[in-house]
């Protein structure tokens, strides 16, 4: 094991869940900004720094050397890959996967993560792939069809 010999930094006016784990930075610090509100059941990994008034909901991970704008959200059961930047103000909706840069004020959710309102459209699209691929067999057998009857007529 790596020993971590840096610090926590909980600033003022924050509230921190039950069973919260803030992990120690390696040589630096680990930051919570202040006024920051943390739910039950998160993971804060090493040297993350939250922005001031950020609100993190329960089961929440978020792994080592993430940087968290002010005032963003991570809904539940959502997790962010090591060494990423969430925007001031940005929003990450239950149970996403972050697996790159969130811009501030963006709204993402899914797996992975994307704007959310092309998220809700690949969602909608990956309910109907079994119907997509009936007619996708149809379309197929009918052009199979047109084209023996075109060779057929030669």
């Amino acid at each position: 094991k790596i020993p971590q010999l840096g610090i926590v930094v909980i600033e003022d006016d924050c509230e921190i869940g039950a069973n919260v784990a803030i992990d120690r930075a390696r040589f630096d610090k680990t930051l919570v900004g202040r006024g920051t509100k943390i739910d039950n059941l998160v993971q804060i990994a090493h040297n993350v720094v939250t922005g001031e008034h950020c609100i993190i909901i329960s089961q929440v991970g978020i792994s080592g050397s993430v940087k968290i704008g002010r005032g963003a959200i991570l809904a539940g059961q959502a997790g962010v890959a090591g060494h990423l930047e969430i925007g001031e103000g940005a929003i990450v909706a239950a149970q996403a996967g972050v697996t790159k840069p969130v811009k501030p004020l963006a709204k993402v959710s899914g797996y992975p993560a994307r704007e959310h309102e092309e998220a809700k459209l690949l969602n909608a699209h990956l309910a109907r792939l079994p119907r997509y691929a009936q007619k996708i067999k149809a379309l197929e057998n009918k052009i199979k069809e047109l084209e023996d009857k075109i060779n057929d007529g030669s």
